[in-house]
């Protein structure tokens, strides 16, 4: 089996395990804080807009879409890891 968030003592038996775990670490911390950003900043915008200066809802907005993205490419990453290591469905 492969660890998910730190790299393990030992490895499958797969050609480039190293870096397909890698992959699935790197993909798995990116969504991890990008969702935190993503939820961090719709409730900015959102829940408490009352609270917060134009300036940073903007940059609130901006955070949104940008952080939205990278999470988009963290499951990627985490796919291309799990592929390499054989695992057909997602």
């Amino acid at each position: 089996m492969y660890a998910q968030f730190v790299m393990p003592q030992q490895l499958p038996d797969v050609d480039n395990a190293k870096n397909y775990q890698k992959c699935l670490i790197l993909g798995n911390w990116l969504m991890i804080f990008s969702l935190l950003i993503v939820a961090t900043s719709i409730s900015i915008n959102f829940a408490f807009e009352s609270h917060f200066e134009i300036s940073s809802q903007i940059v609130a907005h901006i955070a949104t879409i940008i952080f939205a993205a990278i999470l988009k490419i963290g499951y990627v990453v985490r796919c291309i890891g799990l592929h390499g290591f054989g695992k057909k469905d997602f």
